[in-house]
């Protein structure tokens, strides 16, 4: 970017998500947001960028990139378009709504040497970037278990997919960017009680490169909204609330125990619990800006198109297994390689 210029964006849909990165756009340093797109227009009257009612009209105004912020069903052909018209874009979570979607943008994007990225939103959480850091420093020793609950009432804003690819996509990224492991087999019992078309309810286990154990519990059916992760280590665990963007650690207790029938036990004691205090910046704001230093050619920690379609390939493994039972080998489910452009 030329000293003085600033990136064009724009945003595609203007549900929950897409209001939300309408406000952070509207306010980012070295970004103009131009334009949105959404059939509906602007229902609030509150939005200072013009609201058109397809993408190419925004297209006409000359964008560097777009926020892709509309329903899952739609991200392949928007997407598509965008790397058509040599537009980067940062496309919601998840990528698509199918392994073989998923795919497809990835090889164009690609082929046209764009950036693009997905807004996976949970890496940009403050406990767990802290959390993060704290396990490449060995804080606690070898990992045994990642455990995470996602659960809350049922948002009304999506119709096209379950649970899974909703909301279990973030356990998965999270997961597997928080270790530094990829998943090499998955086991998921899902159920639908709410009448609608997909699941709103999966529980399920999996292991990691590494070995490390993981449970992911996540539903749509409690009124008890909950977001946690939990890392078990050799030298105690890590809580993440990225509700609250707190971290908290209970070390492994090192008083030796007088009382002969506890002794006889053996296995770990509670020891101190600390609760650490770190900045908290809000993630969509820091994902926003990680984005566009990467369209303006910076060194920056996007989640990218690759990670998000084995995110994709890894809930697509969790949802075979409900149907049949099985448990499923997703360790040899490598990204499909790029064919060289022509």
């Amino acid at each position: 970017m030329s000293a003085g210029r600033k990136l064009r964006a724009g945003l595609i849909g203007l549900g929950a998500m897409g209001r939300n990165h309408a406000r952070v756009l509207s306010g980012l340093d070295g970004v103009e947001l131009v334009g949105i797109v959404d059939p509906a227009g602007d229902v609030t009257g509150t939005l200072r960028a013009p609201v058109v009612p397809d993408l190419g009209e925004l297209l006409a105004m000359g964008i560097d990139y777009a926020v892709v912020a509309c329903p899952t069903a739609l991200h392949e052909q928007i997407g598509l378009e965008l790397a058509r018209n040599g537009v980067c874009a940062l496309i919601e979570k998840p990528l698509a709504q199918s392994v073989e979607a998923a795919s497809r943008l990835v090889e164009a994007f690609e082929t046209a040497g764009l950036v693009a990225g997905v807004g996976h939103i949970e890496r940009y959480n403050p406990a767990l970037q802290n959390l993060r850091l704290r396990l490449e420093a060995g804080e606690l020793g070898e990992v045994f278990q990642v455990v995470t609950r996602r659960q809350g009432p049922f948002p009304h804003r999506i119709a096209d997919v379950g649970v899974v690819m909703d909301l279990a996509t973030h356990d998965i990224d999270l997961t597997s960017w928080v270790t530094g492991q990829e998943y090499v087999s998955v086991s998921a019992r899902t159920v639908s009680r709410s009448g609608r078309l997909h699941e709103d309810m999966v529980a399920a286990v999996g292991q990691l490169s590494d070995g490390t154990m993981v449970n992911h519990l996540v539903n749509w059916l409690s009124p008890l909204k909950e977001r946690s992760t939990v890392i078990t280590g050799d030298r105690g665990c890590f809580v993440a609330d990225t509700l609250t963007a707190d971290l908290t650690f209970y070390a492994n207790g090192a008083i030796d125990t007088e009382w002969e029938a506890l002794r006889a036990f053996r296995g770990v004691a509670e020891g101190d619990m600390v609760r650490y205090a770190i900045p908290k910046r809000e993630p969509l704001l820091v994902e926003h800006e990680r984005f566009r230093d990467a369209v303006d050619g910076k060194e920056s920690d996007i989640v990218t198109l690759r990670q998000g379609l084995r995110t994709v390939q890894v809930a697509a493994a969790l949802l075979g297994s409900a149907a049949d039972g099985s448990t499923v080998d997703v360790s040899s489910r490598d990204v499909p390689a790029v064919p060289a452009a022509s």
